[in-house]
């Protein structure tokens, strides 16, 4: 594959997660996240988008999510579970991506708030209309995912490069 060709990252905020006498990190998925992370595997699975990577973060409820998600898709893709994702800023998220390997045409991103809805805001130079109404409407609720597109080395990818071409959100 060209680096000159289109590549598109999805960032995947995990599902509703529940709120036992747990520590953060081991907090799973409430029965509704359970049904919007099939939803939302459904909605990605008709995306079309045949992603050769998941990077998922090592918190329970985003494990969770990406476990059900991907009972969706035609083929699972290389999943890879990130610890660095877990609380991880946008500046950190795109450090984590820039590490990938050219070879590597799609990404999925499976994080937490506040750093998976800033990184699309900040990565979003350019947007189609549709898709950044109703994500500046709905913010980035559970089980919400962004589909952005960029040129380039995955290295390459900085704030501003990327076009927000999809977005999606669980009803309420």
């Amino acid at each position: 594959m060209s680096v000159a060709e289109p590549r598109r990252i999805v960032l995947f905020r995990h599902a509703k997660a529940d709120w036992p006498q747990v520590n953060d990190h081991e907090r799973p998925l409430a029965e509704r996240g359970r049904m919007d992370a099939a939803v939302a595997g459904r909605k990605l699975a008709d995306s079309g988008i045949p992603f050769d990577l998941a990077l998922c973060s090592t918190a329970t409820r985003t494990r969770e999510t990406w476990k059900l998600a991907v009972q969706e898709f035609p083929h699972r893709p290389k999943t890879v579970y990130e610890e660095r994702i877990y609380e991880a800023s946008p500046g950190e998220l795109i450090s984590v991506v820039n590490e990938t390997a050219d070879d590597v045409h799609n990404i999925l991103l499976i994080g937490h708030n506040p750093g998976i809805q800033g990184l699309a805001e900040v990565l979003s130079g350019s947007a189609e209309p549709e898709p950044r109404e109703r994500m500046t409407r709905r913010g980035f609720p559970a089980a919400a995912f962004a589909v952005l597109s960029f040129t380039g080395p995955w290295k390459s990818l900085e704030p501003g490069v990327a076009t927000l071409l999809d977005y999606w959100a669980p009803s309420e």
